[in-house]
């Protein structure tokens, strides 16, 4: 099973681009990944991880991970439903209050929280497929 990589995430990304095929940029916000998440769906991709996987909200850090696969050249509704249920989510937390203006020292802590996050899903992923 070939798996797919969206990331905004330097650390994510330089760990992972040799195992996986990743889409990647530095200057996607979290609501693009969840965008290109949810156009690579109707391509007929489907998710492998929660897009609001983790416990920070989307109105608090700028970094987000994704890891989806291509069975068929079909649409998976349940990724679907799962991809737009999480941007109608993560467009309300955003408008509500933007994401601060956080220290080096902060961004680089939300950043391994979500390389932790996605490590645990590569990992676990690796025992079963």
């Amino acid at each position: 099973m070939k798996k797919v990589l969206i990331t905004n995430n330097l650390k994510v990304f330089e760990e992972n681009k040799e195992k996986m095929d990743i889409i990647y940029s530095k200057d996607y916000t979290y609501l693009d990944v969840l965008i290109i998440t949810r156009n690579k769906i109707h391509e007929g991709y489907r998710l492998l991880t929660h897009p609001l996987s983790g416990s920070v909200k989307p109105n608090e850090t700028p970094f987000k991970s994704v890891i989806m696969t291509k069975k068929k050249n079909e649409l998976h509704i349940k990724s679907l439903e799962i991809i737009e249920e999480s941007i109608q989510t993560a467009e309300k937390f955003i408008k509500g209050k933007k994401i601060p203006l956080w220290t080096e020292k902060i961004l680089e802590d939300f950043k391994l929280i979500d390389y932790c996050l996605i490590k645990s899903a590569i990992e676990s992923m690796d025992q079963f497929f």
